[in-house]
């Protein structure tokens, strides 16, 4: 299908202006958007957000967020994991931060049948007799794949909804203890 630019000139009437929207957006592919000039990427812009575009957003940006708007829209909107942290975000209620950790504690993580113990240092954490910055280059060290330290050591829950349970540690949760 090709847009012409007759088809984007919006109906009178506010109704009838969305259901002409959501129907260009519907139907429009990414080579319908790349043929249409800057007011018709405007009045997509518009009936696809609700708002006008920033000023001055270039024609490349315009067309990729228009592209993404339609392309969204036909594959059923956004995922509802994504919709719920993005009002997590804007309730402010993003991330949990990390407790903070006193020198002296100790976590204790059993990995493959092996008792993992890390200390916690003023300057970082001690483990196998090396001290490391993080957490996570230890949790790197010991399952040889990218982990979230303070998840592998059970500080942290996953996040996002819907995570399978073979992504969270196989153990029960650890807590810190004093040596």
């Amino acid at each position: 299908m090709r847009l012409q630019k007759t088809d984007l000139t919006p109906p009178k009437a506010k109704s009838g202006r969305v259901q002409n929207a959501k129907r260009l957006a519907a139907q429009a592919t990414c080579q319908d958007i790349e043929a249409l000039d800057r007011d018709g990427l405007l009045t997509l812009w518009q009936d696809g957000f609700g708002t006008p575009a920033p000023k001055g957003i270039s024609l490349t940006y315009l067309r990729r967020f228009v592209a993404f708007d339609a392309q969204s829209r036909q594959q059923g909107g956004f995922p509802a994991a994504l919709l719920a942290k993005l009002g997590r975000i804007e309730a402010g209620q993003d991330r949990a931060a990390t407790p903070p950790l006193k020198p002296g504690g100790r976590f204790l993580r059993e990995w493959n049948g092996v008792t993992h113990v890390v200390d916690v240092t003023s300057g970082g954490y001690l483990w196998q007799g090396q001290c490391h910055r993080s957490l996570s280059a230890i949790a790197r060290a010991i399952t040889g794949a990218q982990w979230s330290g303070p998840r592998f050591f059970g500080l942290k829950e996953a996040e996002g909804v819907g995570k399978a349970s073979k992504s969270k540690p196989r153990v029960q949760r650890h807590k810190v203890v004093a040596p």
